[in-house]
């Protein structure tokens, strides 16, 4: 299924039990820091199948914050590609992310 497709299914979901009409963003985003405890928690156990869990339900959860504010995943996604795509620099390999002009 393509990354489109998904999010098409995944907002009937959200549709079908109510999460969109009724939801509220606040609401989702308690769901949003619940999913990124749980996906921290993964990468620190290397739990790679864990991992792909909670990557998967935080973008679900993404998903019905788009739906809740008539938004499109694909759309902010492509958004933010827009503000990066043009930035320089490098990751060191101690961590720190140094910026070119």
């Amino acid at each position: 299924m393509t990354f489109a497709m998904t999010e098409i299914e995944t907002v009937r979901w959200g549709e079908a039990r109510g999460i969109i009409q009724n939801g509220q963003p606040m609401g989702q985003m308690v769901k949003l820091f619940e999913e990124t405890t749980e996906l921290f928690d993964a990468i620190h156990k290397k739990n790679k199948e864990e991992t792909i869990d909670a990557i998967g339900d935080i973008m679900v959860v993404l998903t019905m914050i788009c739906g809740i504010l008539d938004l499109n995943l694909a759309d902010c996604y492509e958004s933010a590609y827009q503000q990066i795509k043009d930035r320089k620099g490098y990751l060191r390999p101690d961590g720190v992310f140094v910026k070119s002009e």
